[in-house]
């Protein structure tokens, strides 16, 4: 695909994964089965098993530099007998692979029961479309950038259902996105919390350090400030007054928006690419559905 890339369907893509499940209660059942809440019984299923395993930096936040908020829930899913630590890393244990193929077969049943917005060869042809966008992004982004295109494989669902399939590919793309922006941030020479910290001052969430700290709550107020330190020293930050990010930040952040976009879009198939106006059309019906 080659520009302009239709920059549009992205927050539909957001929206289909929030709106989605909206109304799936079996995860309310397991936690009132097994005795945990909703972060410990998600540690398990949505942190390791995508992750297929790993230290709670690779599997989380890659913008935070301390994880203390999973704590908790790490515990709690472990006493469950979900998942096992050892020397810091985390993996599942029998039950909780288990228990993830248990939640893929119910989500399963649960978006093959939703009726169809659309004629049934219409959300077909929408997860064909898609599913071949997220392999194009995936076939074109260099390997060494995939950290989240494999959680899509691990955790697909039976596509034989169209609307499992649709899932299958929004759940891809988003994947595919997050990794394309963090090859193209780490390739302008950032790290994930300084990064994170530039776009707050660039977006304007923040005037002052101590703001800006509020907001970072994934990281600690002394790492907020060694990151601004840095980003005044390269020029990307103001050297005093409020917070707010120089001509040469500005342009180095919508840079990196710039080059998400084109690692995301470049690879996808030419007739899909002239299909994203019927895409954006279908798919917000979809959404609007649930």
């Amino acid at each position: 695909m080659r520009p302009p890339y239709p920059l549009e369907l992205v927050p539909l893509f957001l929206e289909f994964l929030n709106k989605r499940r909206t109304k799936f209660t079996f995860p309310l059942r397991l936690m009132e089965d097994l005795g945990i809440d909703r972060p410990s019984l998600f540690f398990a299923i949505g942190g390791v098993a995508p992750q297929g395993g790993g230290r709670l930096s690779e599997m989380w936040n890659p913008y935070a530099t301390q994880w203390d908020q999973y704590q908790a829930a790490s515990a709690a899913a472990r006493d469950a007998g979900l998942v096992d630590e050892k020397d810091a890393r985390w993996d599942l244990t029998p039950a909780g692979r288990d228990l993830t193929l248990r939640v893929r077969r119910e989500a399963d049943a649960y978006l093959a029961s939703l009726p169809s917005p659309l004629a049934a060869n219409d959300l077909a042809r929408l997860a064909s479309l898609l599913e071949r966008a997220f392999e194009g992004t995936a076939a074109s982004l260099d390997r060494r950038w995939h950290a989240h295109i494999p959680r899509a494989r691990r955790m697909a669902g039976n596509g034989a259902h169209p609307m499992v399939a649709l899932e299958n590919a929004v759940y891809g793309l988003w994947q595919a996105r997050d990794d394309c922006h963090v090859a193209a941030w780490r390739q302008a020479g950032l790290d994930g919390p300084t990064l994170d910290a530039l776009t707050r001052v660039w977006r304007g969430e923040a005037t002052s350090e101590v703001e800006l700290a509020a907001k970072l709550t994934t990281q600690r107020p002394a790492d907020v400030a060694t990151e601004l330190a840095r980003l005044r020293r390269d020029g990307f930050v103001a050297p005093d007054g409020a917070l707010r990010t120089t001509d040469k930040g500005a342009q180095a952040r919508q840079a990196i928006e710039d080059e998400t976009d084109r690692l995301f879009y470049s690879g996808w198939p030419d007739d899909v690419a002239s299909s994203s106006g019927w895409i954006r059309e279908k798919l917000a019906v979809v959404n609007a559905s649930f």
